[in-house]
This record gives structure tokens, C-alpha cells and sequence, in this order.
């Protein structure tokens, strides 16, 4: 079982800070949240990793989902997410999603994101699995940037929110099921610090680096569900994780993620002979939900290892390719491939954690006063399978609920502190924490991926147990607490994953290749 703390503290030997707010992140999810809380005249400290541009947001490329065009409609938009979801939707919070999404992004672009237009109307674009053109983008290719610009801008000019970047948020503090604040440890100083507050407010985004191949920035090592899990809170769906289809695929090159808007606007797949090999695996081609895309790829590379899998754009119209896809265009030019006429190289990567903490409608967590929104939490929106572009939009709309929730707390007088301690025994000896990572990585690829089976689960969970000793020690440095919270994370996922005896969506079990009516259910667990 995990401890509650990982580093060695007591509250009353560190400085401590009060505030109405904790948020922890700073992507879409994190500083939309703040804002809505700031201008309301509530003090807001938000905390991040790293910088500020260190965020799965920033890196964004397709856009934000919306029903927003006159022949769209949210129940069209509710429909296909239903579908991409196989099965497991909540379909209440769907519905939120699909209504209340277009007036959120419509209060983005009244702070000053500035998306695509034709003709003085909003472009939209069509991605997998969406039946009608339904996504807004910016720039062509760099709508997650572009969002992630206006918000840096006004988050750090609005008086009422703290930005705190190189601040690793080490543990919740919690006691009798309430959360009074958060253990952080300043990477300037090297001190640990304490920030008290009304709410606490997770946004720490996703786990993609707990993979090998990722689309994920560094920081995305799941820390805010380790923390939410060790402090008590329930975790759900852990075993549904969204690997992209097409991430280029070049040696030296970084995974960088090549938009599902390419297929959108009309890129085909094709394998090392040059077959174009979508049409035999589902009937909407290259635009089959995710999940589908990647086993058809993988089952492709199988048969041809040598040969691999290709985007072929060279059909499309030249003009149109440069004008959508600059961003794209550019980094691949780096590596010698021109997109209008080169095949260009792809493989699967992780890229999406459906699952997360659990919460209500509200970003409410079984934790009074703890709160979760974005990719870190798990309300059952995105169900086994998230739709292309719901990630941006969830985000805004479960933030701005937890902001409307909360909207009186912070005129409340604040709650008593009582004090936090935590006293582990430290390593016997040095521990290689950047080996233990970079192992972990390669098994969670290999056994815990797109592709999974009891044996390798087993395999994987067998490593963590040899790992446990070293991580349920005391964590001296932020490369411990990094490391314990990904082995927590990684063996959530790989606990999640042997349990579910079905492949659905995004979790596929080689022994159990088909989805069983018996698990309609989302699995939960908590410490």
C-alpha cells in the first residue's frame, strides 16, 4: 500500500502560505480555472512543474471540438462521442460537455484566442470519428500554442492569481478526508513549502512519459493521480489509455505528433507496398476512431516490420497542405521530407489518459475540498475512447463548473490548520532513479500498451514489486518523488488493465480480444 507522504516533513518548521486556491498546473484546464476564479476576486496561487509552456496543451496541434457551424448540432456532437466512447460514456456528462462547450470557447476567443477563419466565419475541420466538420484550429496546426498564449497572457497580468513555475507539488495535505492544502518544494531554493487554501484544484494533466514513445511533454508523469490516490481520493478507468496513430516515425527525430486533421483533410494510410489499408479494417477509413486506427496500424507493421506504416498527402491539393499544416510542414522539412509529396513515416504513441481521478459533475472528488478537471480527472466523459478534440473543451467546461461550485467558498473564514508531519525511513544506499525510469518505460511499452495480456501485466507488476523497496523510503530529491509517483501510476494502469478481462476501446487484451456485456462497468479503487 502506498504512504501518504513521500517526502520527509513537518508543517511547522515550513513557511506556509494561505490562499483561496491551490491550482496545480498551468494548461488549459489549470489557468482557465484560475481566470474564472480570479475574476471573481478570489486570491488563486498556481503552481507548475516546469514552465509555464511545459503543458500537453501547448503542444496541441488539431483543435478544440464545438458544435458551433449551422448544420452541426450538440446532439450530433453527443452522438459521436457516444460512439468513439464504446460503451462507457457518461452520458450526463456528455451532455454537459456538448451544450456547454460552444459558450466556453466562445469565452476563449473573448479573451483573445484568435482561431481560423474563411470568409469571416470560424474554419472548421473534421477529425476521426466526428460526422461533420466541427473543429476549430488556429495558425493551421498550433491550436493548442495559440490557446496556450492567450492564456499565459492573462493569467499573468491579472492581479488576483500567483504564478509559481519550477514548483513541484509533492503531496496533498489531508486529514479526516478533508484537504486543507499542498507539500510543495520550490526547484529554485531546493525548500520545501506549504500552501493552505479553500480548494485545491488538480490540472496536472496526463502520463504519456511513463511510455517510451509519447507525445507528452517531460513533465507528464501522472503525479497529480499519485498524489490524489495516496491522499485517499478514488481513481477510475486507469486501464483506458489513447496511444495516437500517427507520430512521426524517423530515427533521431523526436514523437512528434503528425494531427488527426491531416486524415481530415483527406491523408491516407498506406503500408510499405503502398496499400492503403484503412478501408479493409472499419468503414470510415482513416477517420475509425483512434483506438481502431492503431491496431490496424500495428497489425501492419506485424506483417511487414521492415517496411512500416506511411501519411500520404501527395493527392491533397499543395496549397491547401502549406495552409493547414505549416507547423507540420516545417519540422518534417527538418528531416528531409517535403508533406505535399513524400511519404511521410508513423507509428503509435501513447497520448491520452482517459481515466484519472474520479469525480462528479463539478470536479468534486470523494476528498472534501480537493477538485480535479483536464486530463487528470475522470468524470467518464471521454468513456474506453476519447473523440478527437474533446480533450481542449473538456477542460474548459469541467474547470468553469468547478469555479461556479465554489464561487462563495473563498468568502468563507478559512478552516483551522492543523499541523502535517511525515517521518520515513531514508535509502539505505544510492538508488539509480533515472535507470528505474527509463526500464519502467520500456515495459509499460512493451507489456502495457496498445497491445496487452495477462503475461506481460504480470511481468510488468512483477518489476514494481522489486522496485518498492527503493521508492517507499523517504524521497530525498524531486527525481525520487518523480519516480514513486510514475511506479504508483504505472502500477495502477497495469492493475486496472489485468482486471478488465475484455478489449474495449482503448484497452485491448490479446486474451481477451472482444468486449463482453458484463463489463459495461467502470472500474474504481481507491488507498
Amino acid at each position: 500500500m502506498a504512504n501518504q507522504y513521500i517526502m520527509n516533513f513537518n508543517t511547522r518548521d515550513l513557511p506556509r502560505c494561505k490562499t483561496d486556491y491551490v491550482i496545480l498546473g498551468s494548461g488549459i484546464a489549470g489557468f482557465f480555472t484560475a481566470l474564472l476564479a480570479g475574476r471573481l476576486g478570489a486570491g488563486v496561487t498556481v503552481l507548475t512543474k516546469q514552465s509555464i509552456l511545459d503543458s500537453n496543451t501547448d503542444k496541441a496541434q488539431g483543435g478544440i471540438a464545438a458544435a458551433l457551424d449551422t448544420d452541426d448540432s450538440p446532439e450530433l456532437h453527443y452522438r459521436d462521442t457516444l460512439l468513439a466512447g464504446a460503451g462507457l460514456c457518461d452520458r450526463g456528462a456528455v451532455r454537459i460537455l456538448v451544450n456547454e462547450g460552444p459558450r466556453r470557447v466562445l469565452q476563449l476567443i473573448d479573451m483573445g484566442a484568435r482561431f481560423d477563419v474563411e470568409g469571416g466565419r470560424l474554419a472548421l475541420t473534421r477529425e476521426g470519428a466526428h460526422s461533420c466538420r466541427r473543429i476549430l484550429h488556429a495558425c493551421g496546426d498550433a491550436t493548442g500554442a495559440e490557446i496556450q498564449r492567450v492564456l499565459n497572457q492573462k493569467a499573468l497580468a491579472e492581479q488576483n492569481i500567483q504564478v509559481l513555475e519550477r514548483h513541484l507539488a509533492v503531496d496533498l495535505l489531508v486529514k479526516d478526508n478533508v484537504c486543507y492544502g499542498v507539500l510543495a518544494y520550490d526547484c529554485e531554493t531546493c525548500r520545501l513549502q506549504v500552501f493552505q487554501s479553500r480548494a485545491v484544484v488538480l490540472a496536472t494533466g496526463g502520463l504519456g512519459q511513463l511510455y517510451d514513445h509519447s507525445t507528452n511533454p517531460e513533465v507528464a508523469t501522472g503525479d497529480g493521480i499519485a498524489m490524489a490516490y495516496r491522499a485517499g481520493a478514488e481513481v477510475m478507468d486507469m486501464e483506458f489509455l489513447q496511444f495516437h496513430p500517427t507520430v512521426l516515425n524517423l530515427p533521431g527525430a523526436p514523437r512528434f505528433l503528425i494531427s488527426e486533421a491531416v486524415r481530415g483533410e483527406g491523408a491516407y494510410l498506406r503500408n510499405g507496398r503502398g496499400e492503403r489499408f484503412m478501408p479493409r479494417y472499419h468503414e470510415l477509413a482513416e477517420l475509425a476512431p483512434r483506438d481502431i486506427v492503431v491496431r490496424a496500424i500495428l497489425q501492419e507493421m506485424h506483417q511487414d516490420p521492415e517496411q512500416g506504416v506511411f501519411l500520404d498527402l501527395s493527392h491533397l491539393d499543395p496549397e491547401l497542405v502549406l495552409h493547414r499544416f505549416p507547423n507540420i510542414n516545417r519540422t518534417c522539412q527538418g528531416y528531409g521530407l517535403d508533406i505535399t509529396r513524400d511519404m511521410v513515416p508513423v507509428a503509435p504513441a501513447a497520448h491520452y489518459m482517459m481515466g484519472g481521478v474520479k469525480t462528479n459533475y463539478f470536479g468534486e472528488t470523494n476528498v472534501e475540498r480537493l477538485y480535479a478537471c483536464g486530463e487528470v480527472a475522470c468524470q467518464g466523459v471521454h468513456g474506453a475512447n476519447r473523440l478527437a478534440s474533446n480533450s481542449l473543451v473538456d477542460g474548459l467546461v469541467f474547470g468553469g463548473r468547478i469555479v461556479e461550485r465554489t464561487a462563495g467558498l473563498w468568502r468563507e473564514p478559512m478552516s483551522p490548520w492543523p499541523d502535517f508531519a511525515s517521518d520515513l525511513p531514508e535509502p539505505a544506499e544510492p538508488v539509480d532513479y533515472q535507470l528505474l525510469q527509463r526500464k519502467l518505460q520500456v515495459l509499460m511499452s512493451r507489456y502495457v500498451g496498445p497491445l496487452r495480456n495477462r503475461e506481460g501485466l504480470e511481468k510488468v507488476l512483477g518489476y514494481m514489486d522489486e522496485c518498492a523497496q527503493s521508492v517507499n523510503t523517504a524521497a530525498l530529491t524531486p527525481l525520487a518523488a518523480v519516480t514513486a509517483n510514475r511506479l504508483l501510476v504505472s502500477r495502477l494502469v497495469a492493475e486496472f488493465a489485468l482486471m478488465r478481462t475484455e478489449s474495449r476501446g482503448g484497452h485491448f487484451r490479446q486474451d481477451y480480444p472482444t468486449p463482453r456485456s458484463s463489463w459495461l462497468k467502470h472500474i474504481i479503487l481507491r488507498k
